[in-house]
């Protein structure tokens, strides 16, 4: 990660390049991709942009599945948005601007890896988006988010996730709760089991599913709640 005080002018004219915006003020900039970590001057961190990012995200975010999936269920969109806003996609982004190369941290930041590291990521897209915002307004921050997430949410749509997760996703969104799932029954013989599963979200009519394995049971259960409730098409096998 890069130490400088401030990025080169080869470095800032790549990454404005592929965000899609000049700053007019480029200590904004510098600020977004600097972890508080850094030895810096008091609040010369990317973590109030991080704050106001993340609104600006779930705002433009929210926006475009409004517009792309025009016949989706207020809770599909919930869903549909929770994935496109989480840690996870942002960091995907930050790898895909390649904003490792000029991330600024304290050398025990640098020593972090996997899911921490992820955060850190997650965290520098969030607060670039900010700077962006407050250097150019709306429409260009929209602009840049537009360019990095209309690909993920179409992508989104064109394969399911795991049913569990998305039915866990779904119910925070709800109704705050997580579903609970049970064992009613396990028959058949030691080759060949049969497992029967029930799924509870408090607020709507459980759903059972019946596998080989309680795990799939479990997926089973989940689809059918999913299909039921309009989060999921039902697909063409007619789970």
């Amino acid at each position: 990660m890069s130490k400088s005080p401030t990025l080169s002018a080869a470095d800032r004219t790549k990454l404005e390049a592929l965000i899609g915006h000049v700053f007019a003020e480029k200590e904004r900039l510098d600020r977004a991709l600097t972890h508080a970590s850094a030895r810096t001057q008091k609040g010369a961190n990317y973590e109030r942009l991080e704050f106001l990012g993340d609104r600006v995200l779930g705002l433009c975010v929210a926006e475009m599945l409004f517009r792309t999936f025009g016949t989706a269920t207020e809770g599909e969109l919930s869903v549909r948005l929770n994935q496109l806003v989480s840690a996870d996609t942002c960091a995907e982004v930050a790898d895909e601007l390649g904003l490792h190369l000029y991330i600024r941290t304290g050398a025990d930041v640098k020593k972090l890896t996997g899911k921490r590291m992820l955060n850190v990521r997650a965290d520098v897209v969030e607060s670039l988006i900010a700077a962006v915002y407050l250097d150019a307004g709306l429409e260009v921050a929209r602009g840049f988010i537009v360019k990095y997430w209309e690909k993920r949410a179409v992508r989104a749509d064109g394969a399911r996730r795991d049913a569990k997760t998305e039915l866990q996703e779904w119910s925070h969104a709800k109704f705050g709760v997580t579903p609970n799932y049970r064992v009613e029954e396990r028959s058949g013989p030691d080759h060949d089991p049969r497992f029967t599963v029930t799924v509870e979200v408090a607020g709507v009519k459980p759903e059972t599913g019946v596998e080989r394995s309680k795990r799939a049971a479990e997926q089973v259960a989940a689809t059918k709640m999913l299909e039921r409730e309009g989060i999921w098409q039902k697909s063409s096998a007619g789970n």
